[in-house]
């Protein structure tokens, strides 16, 4: 059973620390436990507690109406507006209780549902990016654990893969060949995955190498099999003048093609020396660029 602090449960929730005091003292929401030098710490059941309480808080109810609720009725209330898929901020929390609790069947379920009611890329841009943008800080700070991310995150990996595999692009001239990896380190494909299902879908070719890509692969690949675009990520926290080496070296080594990069650490990049480089904020600037293809 995992730990936390009253600051894991305010990074967690959204409600602040002070804000959980008053509720654990005056409606016993939470029941803490105490260490050895009289510190709170609080369990995982009272972080599913919290989180429901948030859930139904932010959607109107009165904490002290919350509070009277048995657990069945808290659930119930939860399924009920978990439904309206007009909040996106729900399903986000709903999708993030599901991680907390492991829960396989629960964060499916959710997914299917967004597929089914708003489709596949409105749910990728509209919640799971938004969903791994919090889960992100969460992590980072230390307030979940790893297992959770991996668990959330091959979940979502599966939809993508299915996604992708469902799309056949027939062998026609004309066709652009795209080469997607992630450079050696980097291990983060979810946003990869995504843009191989956009060019995929607007029938083009993708070979997809995966993660942590040594750079003379690259080169082989292109002698084998010679492509015409590149798309790469950059995520993990590298210094400013690696990354420029890198990014210098691919728009060398590919000087005759256009290479496509997008991530955290793009944004501060002097691209005056790399003429081919594109950097990419966001799927629909991308698709922009392969209308142009």
């Amino acid at each position: 059973m995992a730990i936390y602090s009253i600051k894991d449960l305010e990074k967690l929730s959204g409600i602040q620390a002070h804000t959980i005091r008053i509720w654990e003292k005056r409606y016993q929401l939470v029941r803490p436990q105490r260490t050895a030098t009289n510190i709170r710490v609080y369990t995982d059941d009272d972080l599913k507690r919290l989180l429901n309480v948030s859930f139904l808080n932010g959607n109107g109810l009165k904490i002290s109406k919350i509070a009277k609720l048995s657990d069945i009725e808290v659930k119930d209330k939860i399924f009920q507006l978990s439904a309206d898929i007009s909040k996106i901020d729900n399903q986000i929390d709903a999708l993030i209780l599901s991680m907390i609790d492991l829960n396989e069947h629960k964060f499916e379920k959710i997914l299917s549902r967004l597929v089914i009611q708003i489709g596949f890329e409105e749910t990728i841009t509209g919640v799971i990016y938004p969903f791994l943008n919090r889960i992100g800080v969460l992590w980072q700070t230390g307030s979940i654990n790893p297992a959770q991310e991996h668990f959330v995150s091959n979940l979502i990996r599966q939809k993508l893969f299915v996604a992708i595999d469902s799309i056949l692009v027939d062998e026609i001239p004309g066709r652009k060949r795209f080469v997607l990896f992630l450079p050696e380190g980097e291990l983060h494909d979810i946003g990869l995955l995504y843009y191989a299902y956009i060019i995929k879908k607007s029938g083009h070719h993708v070979f997809y190498l995966g993660q942590s890509v040594p750079f003379p692969d690259l080169l082989e690949i292109n002698k084998i099999k010679p492509f015409q675009y590149l798309l790469t990520s950059f995520t993990t926290s590298i210094s400013q003048d690696l990354l420029e080496e890198y990014l210098l070296a691919l728009s060398t080594s590919f000087k005759q093609m256009k290479v496509f990069i997008f991530g955290s650490q793009t944004d501060s990049v002097d691209y005056k020396k790399m003429p081919n480089i594109i950097k990419i904020t966001s799927p629909e600037q991308f698709k922009e660029h392969l209308a142009k293809v």
